[in-house]
């Protein structure tokens, strides 16, 4: 261990970082080190035993909880270490293999003090609850215990932010995207957050962190300001690379940070959220006045931030009401656990609500409250008819996603709450943005997450099985609620909440979320599209006609956004097939909603859930896992389909705002233009520009997108335009060889991917730089698929046309072709997977 450990320790410090938390080898061999070692040498060593071993359910946590309690039990003996010493150690340990010895031991007449202190301040205890319960009635210490969870000592130990806080500023002007943040580049070490954290603003502000490390190093805290906070993914890496620059050390917790401090003009709610659950300080203002080095003065709860002087620069609500009380507990996923465990203390005491924290506030329901649509399902999944805006509700988590990027994140976070079962009804891993060209971590990855997953009852997928959306849409339940760790989570039937690791580990573990109910905004489609308007054209119009409408602009300065962490509902359409709504409720990750949803007729909706029966039948039979929970999982798709019914909105229910769309009025294609999926507009304004490379793929595309692009190319020469594609799920790729599509990709000299996220994420495959691109992805951010790259989005059938002539073609043209090789064929063209009615192999293609 000494010649490797302290390698790797000189290893790092040359890259500004502290070590890997130690594994489980090393901490055995540090046990018996300690065993062998007097006061002097051991002190190091215990250092490495209190700090450098990550908590909770790790399996270092493991072995460190295992030896601590035999010192403590005096089953082995270390000289610098006493019992008293190691069950205080035990107690720093959040949670899970440390609970039941510290149980054990409020029977030990030396030390059941010590282990009342130890469990007094630990608060994911789960089911040992109860035990203590139990034994309060007989032992003196567990009634010491209880009383101490009831008095939230666990949340009032913990300092309160000062009434003024000083800090000096680092701004960035403009817009700050994940991909800013957390640079897609850098995906395969995200999960390693020192190491991550060194790539932070590399190409946006990239003399970033020596300015915010020199502020710091001058004895200052740091407040990071920006105009647009946090857009884009939702990728809690972001916020842990900011928070290790600009936060403070967790102890006992290694290469971890929070209680940093964020102001924007806007802040993206998934990166709001996501400081939240980070124990950060996100705080949304006017920033104008505020420049980098400027010393300010933040009064929390005042809500102002005053200049050094004492004049008033800006005002902010704290919204939530309870972001303060998040702040002193860590973080708000601490709030609620610990929230949660003083009131069930409190009960089992026949003691009134405590008074330790901010009192949470319903809003007021009328008689005959009319709801939305997304008011309803949430409601549904709290037990209520409906949950007004700005409601604090706890919604059941039926569905839950994490995908590769993020994975890693997850099940440390995981291993942090002491998961070892999911709570969730049905949680899903999948592989889609790092299967096609894999890194060494990547292998590794692969090797060892779907085991973690499915050992806790989740249902893993493989590299090359497809993009996440596309597989857990597949598995939803009508009027559901759920989340993912990828901002593209939307279900077309149900809501999704997006959110970060730390979040999703939270939904998934505990079978619930938080959520303070966000305001809706309705989007109203009427009349018919006209033929050559796709479906994403009608995606592109939401904020062409919002821009129209004074609810959007593209400039970022004092930026409006009427979508922004709100949920945007959508009527009009409700003969969509589910496949479709995908598309329109994807999107709503580009205008930064909270959420999405769609009415659809249950006519479309049946006919999916009978497919998705089908697929789940042939997932267990191929072998995977959790066949337990997918069977659960067809049992109630099969209840619903007994009594096939879907909620609905209330006509006279109340919207932040109302954006009629009416579809006769796209008259051309609509398409986002370099570099920002907001800065939307019509194909005319753009007609004649060369491209070089073409990407038909990602979340927003399905089966049809790939016909119509073969259809558009049968009967062209190679194409001009370098061409990427890579379809969904492999059961798409099946079915578009067994049609013989492949064979004109091939023939036109198509880049063919194998099923997942290819390009969109930019994370490995990446187009040459300084080109023109035309994408079906999800954005068009700088940098995001290319260095240097302008980069339009629009249709899949657009983006054939584009492949084809190597220019983005004026509207006659457009029509021209769309009308020759698309609309004679456009039923075949447009037919969706049915694999109840598939009598090939559903998940493979076989010739």
């Amino acid at each position: 261990m000494n010649d490797d450990y302290f390698a790797h320790v000189d290893q790092r410090r040359a890259l500004s970082i502290p070590p890997l938390p130690l594994s489980p080898s090393q901490v055995r061999e540090l046990c018996t080190r300690l065993e062998k070692s007097d006061a002097d040498a051991a002190s190091p060593l215990l250092d490495l035993l209190a700090n450098r071993v990550a908590p909770g359910v790790d399996p270092a946590a493991e072995v460190k909880a295992a030896w601590l309690t035999d010192i403590a039990f005096g089953r082995r003996k270390a000289p610098a270490l006493s019992p008293a010493e190691a069950t205080r150690l035990l107690g720093t340990m959040l949670g899970g293999y440390n609970i039941q010895p510290l149980i054990t031991l409020l029977d030990h007449d030396e030390l059941a003090d010590h282990a009342v202190r130890a469990l007094s301040g630990t608060i994911l205890v789960y089911d040992a609850f109860d035990t203590i319960v139990e034994k309060s009635r007989t032992n003196a210490g567990a009634r010491q215990v209880l009383q101490a969870w009831a008095n939230a000592d666990w949340f009032t130990s913990r300092p309160r932010l000062p009434e003024q806080l000083p800090l000096v500023v680092y701004k960035v002007d403009g817009e700050i995207n994940t991909d800013d943040f957390s640079p897609a580049g850098h995906a395969w070490s995200r999960a390693d957050i020192p190491l991550h954290a060194n790539s932070m603003g590399e190409s946006r502000f990239p003399d970033g962190i020596d300015q915010i490390h020199q502020f710091r190093h001058d004895g200052h805290q740091v407040v990071f300001v920006g105009d647009v906070v946090g857009t884009g993914s939702s990728r809690k890496s972001a916020c842990n690379s900011l928070m290790w620059h600009i936060g403070q050390d967790i102890p006992y917790v290694p290469n971890k940070r929070r209680a940093g401090i964020v102001m924007g003009g806007l802040i993206a709610p998934i990166f709001f959220n996501t400081a939240q659950d980070s124990g950060g300080f996100p705080i949304m203002c006017d920033v104008s006045d505020l420049a980098t080095g400027q010393t300010v003065i933040l009064e929390p709860y005042a809500g102002r931030v005053l200049s050094e002087s004492g004049s008033l620069l800006t005002r902010f609500d704290r919204n939530p009401s309870t972001i303060l009380d998040e702040f002193q507990a860590g973080g708000r996923l601490n709030l609620i656990i610990g929230r949660t465990l003083t009131r069930r203390a409190r009960q089992a005491l026949d003691l009134p609500e405590s008074t330790a924290f901010v009192a949470i506030e319903a809003s007021a329901v009328s008689d005959n409250q009319p709801y939305t649509l997304a008011q309803k399902i949430v409601g549904r999944a709290c037990g209520l008819p409906g949950v007004l805006p700005g409601t604090p509700c706890e919604p059941r988590m039926t569905t839950v996603g994490s995908q590769d990027t993020t994975g890693l994140m997850t099940a440390d976070e995981l291993q942090e709450l002491a998961c070892l079962r999911f709570q969730s009804d049905l949680f899903m891993q999948s592989f889609c943005h790092t299967a096609a060209y894999p890194k060494s971590a990547d292998v590794r990855m692969h090797q060892t997450l779907p085991g973690f997953i499915t050992e806790r009852g989740g249902v893993s997928l493989s590299p090359g099985d497809g993009v996440i959306h596309s597989w857990l849409n597949r598995l939803l339940l009508p009027d559901t609620v759920g989340t993912g760790g990828d901002s593209h989570t939307r279900f077309p039937i149900g809501i999704s909440f997006p959110a970060g690791s730390g979040l999703v580990a939270f939904a998934g573990a505990l079978g619930f979320m938080p959520l303070d109910m966000p305001e809706s905004v309705l989007v109203r489609f009427s009349g018919k599209p006209n033929s050559g308007i796709t479906l994403r054209d009608i995606v592109n119009a939401i904020p062409y006609f919002a821009i129209q409408a004074g609810l959007l602009t593209v400039e970022k300065q004092n930026k409006k956004n009427i979508f922004n962490g709100r949920i945007l509902e959508m009527q009009g359409l409700p003969d969509l097939t589910v496949e479709q709504a995908f598309e329109l409720t994807d999107a709503a990750a580009e205008r930064s909603a909270a959420a999405a949803t769609i009415q659809l007729n249950p006519d479309s909706v049946i006919p999916y859930i009978q497919s998705n029966i089908a697929l789940m039948s042939a997932m267990i039979d191929e072998g995977f896992a959790d066949a337990e929970t997918l069977n659960r999982r067809i049992a109630d798709c099969q209840k619903w389909l007994d009594h096939p019914t879907l909620l609905t909105g209330d006509p006279d229910a109340s919207y932040a705002a109302v954006l009629d769309i009416d579809l006769s009025e796209i008259s051309e294609p609509i398409l986002a233009c370099p570099n920002d999926p907001d800065d939307v507009r019509l194909l005319s304004q753009v007609a004649g520009t060369a491209v070089q490379e073409v990407f038909i793929g990602s979340c927003m595309t399905n089966i049809g997108h790939f016909r119509a692009a073969a259809q558009i190319w049968s009967d062209a020469p190679y194409l001009p335009a370098r061409t990427w594609m890579a379809p969904p799920t492999r059961m798409d790729e099946a079915q578009l060889k067994r049609e013989g599509v492949y064979s004109i990709f091939s023939k036109v000299g198509v880049r063919t991917e194998i099923p997942g996220c290819s390009l969109c994420m930019g994370n490995q495959a990446r187009v040459r730089p300084e080109t023109t691109v035309f994408s079906t992805s999800t954005r068009n951010f700088d940098n995001r698929i290319g260095t240097d790259t302008r980069v339009f989005l629009g249709s899949a059938e657009l983006a054939a046309m584009v492949a084809r002539t190597g220019t983005i073609p004026d509207p006659k043209d457009y029509f021209a072709m769309f009308e020759s090789a698309i609309h004679p064929h456009i039923d075949t063209i447009y037919s969706y997977l049915t694999f109840d009615k598939m009598t090939d192999p559903i998940l493979n293609y076989q010739p």
